[in-house]
């Protein structure tokens, strides 16, 4: 089945070196490109994208808008960030906003593909580097949420604990000394207590939670 993408990005060449790279890759093809926020949320309205790769800043309806409005409309659609995370303040908010991926623009194209594919399939992404800081960002600002995580397990809050510091399903295994598919079955059960979207729900939940604190 063929991942269709929505490129939205208020710089042609950032655009167009995107869909290079897609165009030229099996089972994934661009079904449109937009330049500002409100056009994104007109284009996936119309041509219903798997994946929108979308732009944090953009004119006039920006990136988090534009994602929230997707999401809470068509939550099937999952929504890559792509930020210049050291000039973006306000990248903490496309947590809220649904977004399943955050990358940063100068990361190889190759890579950004291999995002899409992880995003289309059902899990969320964060670029190397990143978890940390946007999380630290997210856990700063002031808005009173239940730190109790009812129903959850003593194995399962050691394996949301890992989930927080950016581990992923194989590195959970090894630490816990678990089978990755032992690793993935608490993910999944974690998400249905929580009721989280995806994994970068529940790095916020183990930050909400304590589990985790952010880097000093």
């Amino acid at each position: 089945m063929t991942i269709r993408v929505l490129l939205a990005d208020d710089q042609p060449l950032i655009r167009a070196g995107l869909r290079m790279v897609i165009d030229t890759a099996p089972g994934i093809e661009v079904v449109g490109e937009a330049g500002t926020g409100a056009q994104a949320v007109q284009l996936t309205r119309r041509s219903r994208p798997d994946v929108v790769v979308m732009d944090i800043r953009m004119p006039g309806t920006d990136g988090i808008e534009a994602t929230q409005i997707i999401t809470a409309e068509t939550p099937a659609i999952r929504v890559i960030m792509l930020t210049t995370f050291d000039d973006d303040a306000n990248v903490h908010a496309s947590l809220r906003a649904g977004a399943s991926g955050f990358l940063v623009k100068d990361m190889a194209l190759e890579d950004i593909l291999s995002a899409v594919h992880v995003v289309a399939a059902g899990d969320a992404l964060i670029a190397p580097g990143v978890t940390r800081r946007l999380i630290a960002e997210f856990a700063g600002r002031p808005e009173p949420r239940p730190r109790e995580l009812p129903g959850v397990t003593a194995r399962e809050r050691e394996v949301l604990t890992l989930a927080g510091r950016g581990l992923s399903n194989a590195e959970i295994a090894a630490s816990l000394h678990i089978s990755p598919g032992t690793a993935k079955a608490h993910i999944a059960s974690l998400l249905s207590k929580l009721g989280a979207r995806d994994r970068v729900q529940l790095v916020i939940a183990a930050y909400d939670a304590g589990l985790v604190s952010p880097a000093p």
